[in-house]
């Protein structure tokens, strides 16, 4: 199997991304969680290109992570550069540069945050949309306190672990306002009492989004990489009807 890290123009940066599956198969975007990359989804893709029905699945790394640009290292570069709005666009940028008209999306967290934004945006560019333990959008309270940076490298621009704090702390009021406009069809995959997000916000948003199921995996934040099959099984049942 094809994994290899590639890369495309959109938006004004370079994303890298990753692809598995036949190309000429039905696509599937997948958005990774804050602090993660695209190959954190690399056992998933490996079940969504399985036969007898597999898909073309793409992986990038969002701006700020892994191997995409990081343009909160630039000088002069504000918190404006890690909006959730402007990944948003990188998306929508990264699959017209793709040649993809419409996709399957499937996020976690911050990546689901950017998924139900570019499906309030561009409704007709996604047929099926899964959430992962993703909240709904209301200001934190308490607010989230700063974080002191970690000692050493990582994987990833700090500058862009503030920025998307700051957002988080004070969501744009318009998000909550259009979730309306999430006319495809939803699954919300919740993780439980043990999840760092509080699940009663997932029951909110599922009360938002028009067409919503809501499922629940007692397992903490990470669902799909601490059960897997379960986590698949349930995509795609839903991506297949």
């Amino acid at each position: 199997m094809d994994t290899t890290c590639r890369t495309v123009k959109a938006n004004g940066i370079t994303l890298a991304y990753r692809a598995w599956g036949p190309e000429d198969a039905p696509p599937v975007l997948l958005l990774h969680c804050r602090g993660a990359d695209g190959a954190d989804w690399a056992r998933i893709a490996e079940g969504l290109v399985a036969e007898p029905c597999p898909r073309r699945v793409y992986a990038p790394d969002l701006r700020g992570h892994g191997r995409s640009d990081w343009p909160g290292t630039d000088p002069g570069a504000g918190p404006e550069v890690y909006r959730y709005e402007v990944m948003r666009d990188d998306i929508r940028a990264f699959l017209v540069a793709l040649g993809l008209d419409r996709v399957d999306v499937v996020g976690h967290s911050l990546g689901g945050a950017v998924a139900y934004l570019f499906a309030q945006h561009s409704p007709e560019a996604v047929r099926r949309l899964v959430l992962e333990d993703v909240p709904a959008p209301f200001p934190l309270d308490p607010p989230r306190p700063p974080v002191e940076r970690p000692d050493g490298e990582l994987p990833f621009d700090w500058a862009m672990v503030r920025a998307t704090d700051e957002q988080r702390n004070a969501p744009d009021p318009v998000w909550r306002d259009h979730m309306g406009r999430i006319t495809m069809p939803t699954l919300l995959i919740g993780d439980g009492s043990t999840s760092l997000i509080p699940q009663e916000q997932i029951a909110v948003l599922a009360d938002l989004i028009p067409d919503t199921r809501l499922v629940t995996l007692d397992t903490g934040h990470l669902v799909h990489e601490t059960r897997p099959e379960e986590f698949l099984a349930a995509v795609e049942t839903f991506l297949a009807e």
